[in-house]
This record gives structure tokens, sequence and C-alpha cells, in this order.
């Protein structure tokens, strides 16, 4: 029983082995243009090499170049996951702009009535400058400067400074913070402490003296402010600006450019510059002292 397996697995064998002639010939003169011996054998090991090779750059293609996005079927999960994440975080952030853009609307329609919004606020996150800080109130330091005094009740045309108080800041040399027209003078009786001198929109404001930024903000009756400190009690104040270029605690020189002119805040109809002087708390005229 052995012998016939055998022999049919050597006759097999053989077959694969037996060599076979692919002959190319011209098909009038009968010329023999190419040929090629083949076995079995030898045609199913090169089938199968290319069928390697073809199965090895298929793999290739699809894992590593752009043509897999045109297989038919094939899709990026990956892909459609961060596509997906991207225009979730679109959406949000568009909603977060609309939410604060219809929150901004709403304070402006309120402060339009006359119904200012005194509680808190909801942060708003922008690019531009942070106008959470804004306070539509007077600031503290302000309140209590004008509360301290108007409790002396220093400010009536009878309380006015004497010369002998004005001599002592006469050797000053005052630097005129901006060159202009002035509108409105000082008046205590009438609770105008200061003076507002017409100038050109953005022009820039001066300091007087040499001193130190105090307070650099926002009120809502007086818009951007900035109050300095100078030597022997003396400070001046800059109200209704469009913009501060200087912050609290910041020295500032005489003639140094500190904000530029506006028409920030309720108590202006027009770009001026409100310049105020006060000497050991109380309020001077600051013609007295200085050419506008």
């Amino acid at each position: 029983m052995e012998k016939p397996v055998d022999s049919r697995r050597k006759q097999f064998i053989r077959k694969l082995r037996h060599k076979y002639r692919l002959v190319v010939m011209n098909d009038e003169t009968f010329e023999e243009k190419y040929s090629l011996k083949l076995s079995q054998l030898n045609l199913f090991t090169a089938l199968g090499l290319l069928s390697i090779v073809l199965i090895i750059l298929t793999t290739f293609v699809i894992a590593f170049t752009p043509l897999r996005e045109y297989i038919p079927g094939y899709s990026s999960d990956v892909r459609m996951r961060r596509n997906l994440l991207v225009l979730a975080e679109k959406v949000d952030s568009l909603k977060k702009s609309s939410q604060d853009k219809d929150a901004l609307l709403e304070n402006i329609r309120l402060v339009m009535n006359g119904k200012v919004q005194t509680g808190p606020t909801k942060p708003r996150q922008s690019t531009k400058p942070d106008m959470n800080a804004v306070k539509l109130t007077a600031s503290e330091k302000e309140t209590q400067f004008r509360e301290q005094v108007e409790e002396q009740d220093r400010y009536n045309l009878n309380n006015a400074m004497s010369d002998t108080r004005m001599s002592e800041i006469s050797n000053y040399y005052f630097f005129t913070p901006l060159k202009g027209k002035v509108t409105t003078t000082f008046n205590p009786a009438l609770k105008h402490y200061g003076i507002d001198v017409v100038a050109p929109k953005n022009e820039a404001v001066k300091s007087t003296l040499d001193g130190t930024v105090i307070f650099a903000g926002w009120t809502s009756e007086t818009g951007h402010v900035i109050q300095i400190q100078h030597s022997n009690n003396l400070v001046s104040l800059y109200k209704h600006n469009s913009v501060l270029l200087k912050k609290e605690g910041e020295e500032v020189k005489a003639g140094e450019a500190i904000a530029i002119t506006g028409n920030s805040g309720e108590l202006t109809t027009s770009p001026h510059l409100h310049f105020e002087l006060w000497y050991d708390g109380k309020p001077i005229d600051p013609q007295g002292l200085m050419v506008f």
C-alpha cells in the first residue's frame, strides 16, 4: 500500500518540475521571437512572490499615503473625531461670543435708560482692554477725598485760598497740561473745583509737575481719570480722557504725556480736559499758576 502512495507523490513532483516552453512566433513567417521555459513549480513560486509584493505595496499605500482617502468605504475615525472636536469648539466659542454681546447690549440699554447696573457683571474674555475693571461709580479714593473736603466746608467764595497760601507754591514752575481755550473757570461755589480746557481730540495731556500716579481708572461721571501726587501735598487731576498712558505707582516728570484727550464719562458733551489742582486738601485755581 505504501508503494503506490510514494509513486503518486513522486509523479506529482515530476509534474511540478516538468519544463514547458512558452514560444512567441511570427504568424506569417513562423519565426521564433521569444521563448521562455517554465515549470509548474516555478510558475506557482513566481505568482506567490508577486502576490506577496502586491499585498505589501497595497498595505503601504493604505497606511502611509493620502490615496487611502480615495478607497471606497475607507474613513479615518481619528480624523473625523478631530474635525468634530474642532467644530464643537467653534460652536462653543460662537455661543460664548453671542452671550457676551447680548450682555453688553443689555448693559448699554440699561445705561442709556438711566438704569445703571451696580451688581456684579459676568466677566468677559476678550483681546480688547478689560472693561470689567470699569467702575460705574466714583472710586473709593476719590469719594473719600471729596467727602473730606466737603465736610470741611471750604468751597465757598469767602473761604478761597488766601494770598499767603498761594505764595507758598507760587515759586513752583507748573507745566501747562494742555494748550487750549478755557470754557469753564474755577468756581468752588458751584462745586466746580477745576477748569475745563477745550482742545482737539487725541491731543496729549501732560503732567503739570513731577510726581507719582496714585489713581488711574474709570468713573461713570468723569470717564478715564488720572490723579498724580506731587511734593508738598500737591495733587493734580485730569478727567474725561480717552486713553490713559500711565498706571498707578508709576513715576512721571513734568511735561510728560500721561493721557490722551477725549470725551469719556457722563458729565461731558464734547472733547475737553477737566483739570484740578489741590493743595493741602483745598482746591486752587490753576489759571492763577499757569497760562492755558
